[in-house]
This record gives structure tokens, C-alpha cells and sequence, in this order.
């Protein structure tokens, strides 16, 4: 008898019954519709392909023209983005799926041409080495550019953000997303305010672990407020150590703040796991820490394959796996992995921004025609 993979067992998540546990992750793509950052038919189509995922979380959408750090990238702010992000929901709901928005402010990560040349913002005015997708004004080429030094919020303006968070939650269910899922990892402003690298105020925002986390709580209880918070999660990133954040309180801080998400009852944590050559390893003792203390779904995501998944799983690190680059080339991915099938390779020069091409234009598997009596199949 064979045992059934893990990966491929039903769960209940933010009151949704997935029939697996192959998620797609959130990716930026830069495909929105200029000017605005506007969702279209082609993002939906793009979700809508890949609606078989136990869950779809969204590409990471602004919640302000502040909050915006890379070119062509969507919001979630505006009448016509709302508008636009309907299409996509009603698209990926159509094919049978289930899909998150993951609201997003980059903070310190952006550039002066996204606002109008003025600074980006931080908790704090920390010059750090980091680098952000842009579409040259003059060349029209995507370029990596460095990133400046920000400038620190007030608090009036900490508050701002926050609110800004929130309308973006209500936006979200508006346009018909199942829930949301903040953007605290991967040194954008969440992850900012947690780390001793990004944050050195001296107000109550920063310096100890409490008041670095504050932002994080504040936040996250406005928008569990605003839409419930079995409809709200959040991504955070514990052993990220690029762009400056290299904090040496970074893991009891995320501990303390699973014990605060776990109380309030939110959906999901998703965590990044660090997916470069010579990245720090994900722990086992951490994975053990973070489910003594939060007992909700835990979705994994960084370079995992079938074995991988079905590894932590297992262990009852994770409940779910969350797929990005497989999902770009593989839009029928939950399908391959549980039939054994092969993967197709994705075009990394395709990733960011253009057309169809590298984006919608990846077929599903197909049965070919009979060969020698046997039913072959092929990736047409």
C-alpha cells in the first residue's frame, strides 16, 4: 500500500478547505498597467492559470504611492487598482481557487524617482547596501539601482502608514481576495522597524525588543480589526541578513512576536527561507522554537522541492510549502509534483516586466498521441 505524500493531504486554513498543500508564492512580476500600477486581464489570466495551488498569495501590491519601491508594480490603494484586482479574484475563484493579497510598504527600499524625488522612508535614517528593479526614464531598460539613504518617519507619520495598511486590507476583500498577508520579511518596512540594524530610534518605536515590535503589533492588530483575523497573515524572514539586516536579536524577536500572532488568532505565518548561495541556514531549533510557540499553520518558502517539502511537513515544522519560481514555468505544478511528472524550466530574463511572453505562454502538461500502443506524455 503506498503512503500518501503529505503534501497532497487536505487542511483548513482562514476558513478555506484546501485540497493540498502545494501554495504559490507571492512573486513580483512587474506586469501591472501604467500609469496607476493597475491590475488587467493579463494578471489574470496569469492567477487564473495557476489556480489549482491550495492557495494563491499575490504579488506584493503597495498600499500607497509611498510604499512603492520597483517599477510596474501593482497597488492597492486606488478605485481603478481595486478595480483591476477584481478581475483577478473573480478569474481565480472561476477555475476553482483560493487567493491572498499581500499588502506591502517597502519603506527604505525604493528610490527618489518613485517620489518625486523625494526620500524614501525608514524608522530610522540608517545608509544601507541595498538595490531595487527600476525601468530607466530615459532607456526604458529594467535596471537594478542602488537605493539611497532614507529619511526617518515621525510618528504622525508611523500612524499614517499603519492606517494606510488597514484601508489597504478593506481594499483587498473589496476586491474580492479570500484574506491578506502583510510583507514583514525580506527588509522591507516591517522587517525595518524589527531590526536593530534598520531601527535606531529613541522613541517607542525603537531600541528594545518591545518597542521594536510595536509597529509590527500596531499594524497587525488594525488590519485583524478591519477584516478578521482568520482572514489576516503575515511573511516574515528570521534569517535574512542581506540589505542591512543583519540583527543579532532578530530570532527571539520573531519568537516574541509568534507568541503575540499566535494569540490573536491570525491565519498563517509564512516564512522566507533564505534561497541565495551561501545563505544562513534555516534551523532545525528554530523551527522548533517557532511551533512551541505558535501552533496556527506555518507556510514554508525558499528552494523547496517534493522531497524537501515532504521532509518538513512530516517533522510538523510546516503545514503548507509555498512554490515561487516552479509556479512561473509549471502553472499546473500541484498536478506534477503529485503525478511524478517533469518540470519545465522558466526564463529568468522574462521575470520582470514585458508581455505574455515568459508570463501566460507556459502550457500545461499534455497527453501526446499514442506511441508504440502506450499513451506517452510530453510537455507540449
Amino acid at each position: 500500500m503506498t503512503t500518501q505524500s503529505p503534501l497532497f493531504t487536505p487542511i483548513e486554513l482562514a476558513g478555506l478547505s484546501l485540497p493540498h498543500r502545494v501554495v504559490m508564492a507571492p512573486m513580483t512580476r512587474a506586469r501591472s498597467t501604467q500609469p496607476g500600477d493597475v491590475p488587467n486581464a493579463m494578471n489574470a489570466r496569469h492567477y487564473a492559470q495557476r489556480a489549482s495551488a491550495a492557495l494563491i498569495v499575490s504579488e506584493a501590491s503597495q498600499v500607497s504611492p509611498q510604499g512603492k519601491g520597483y517599477s510596474f508594480t501593482p497597488g492597492i490603494y486606488s478605485d481603478e487598482q481595486i478595480a483591476g484586482w477584481r478581475k483577478v479574484t473573480d478569474a481565480v475563484h472561476a477555475a476553482g481557487g483560493r487567493i491572498f493579497l499581500q499588502l506591502w510598504h517597502v519603506g527604505r527600499m525604493s528610490h527618489p524617482d518613485f517620489h518625486g524625488g523625494a526620500l524614501p522612508v525608514a524608522p530610522s535614517a540608517v545608509p544601507f547596501d541595498g538595490q531595487i528593479w527600476r525601468v530607466n526614464p530615459t532607456t526604458g531598460q529594467g535596471e537594478m539601482v542602488n537605493c539611497p539613504t532614507p529619511r526617518a518617519l515621525s510618528r504622525e507619520e508611523i500612524a499614517g502608514v499603519i492606517e494606510d495598511f488597514r484601508k489597504g486590507a478593506r481594499n483587498a476583500i473589496t476586491a474580492g481576495f479570500d484574506g491578506v498577508e502583510i510583507h514583514g520579511a525580506n527588509g522591507y518596512i516591517v522587517d525595518q522597524f524589527l531590526r536593530t540594524t534598520s531601527n535606531v530610534r529613541d522613541d517607542e518605536y525603537g531600541g528594545s525588543r518591545e518597542n521594536r515590535l510595536r509597529f509590527l503589533k500596531e499594524l497587525l492588530t488594525a488590519v485583524a480589526d478591519e477584516v478578521g483575523a482568520a482572514r489576516t497573515a503575515i511573511r516574515l524572514a528570521p534569517f535574512l541578513t542581506a540589505r542591512g539586516m543583519a540583527c543579532p536579536d532578530i530570532l527571539p524577536t520573531i519568537l516574541e512576536a509568534a507568541e503575540f500572532l499566535n494569540a490573536k488568532g491570525v491565519a498563517y505565518i509564512h516564512l522566507v527561507e533564505a534561497d541565495w548561495d551561501d545563505a544562513p541556514q534555516f534551523t532545525e531549533s528554530f523551527r522548533q522554537d517557532l511551533r512551541a510557540r505558535f501552533s496556527r499553520p506555518i507556510i514554508v518558502a525558499g528552494h523547496y522541492d517534493q522531497a524537501k517539502a515532504e521532509w518538513v511537513l512530516g517533522k510538523g515544522y510546516a503545514d503548507l510549502v509555498a512554490f515561487g519560481r516552479p509556479f512561473v514555468a509549471n502553472p499546473d505544478l500541484p498536478r506534477r509534483l503529485a503525478e511524478g511528472l517533469p518540470l519545465a524550466d522558466f526564463d529568468g530574463a522574462s521575470l520582470f516586466g514585458g508581455d505574455e511572453r515568459g508570463y501566460n505562454d507556459y502550457p500545461a502538461w499534455q497527453p501526446s498521441a499514442e506511441v508504440g500502443g502506450e499513451l506517452a506524455e510530453a510537455s507540449l
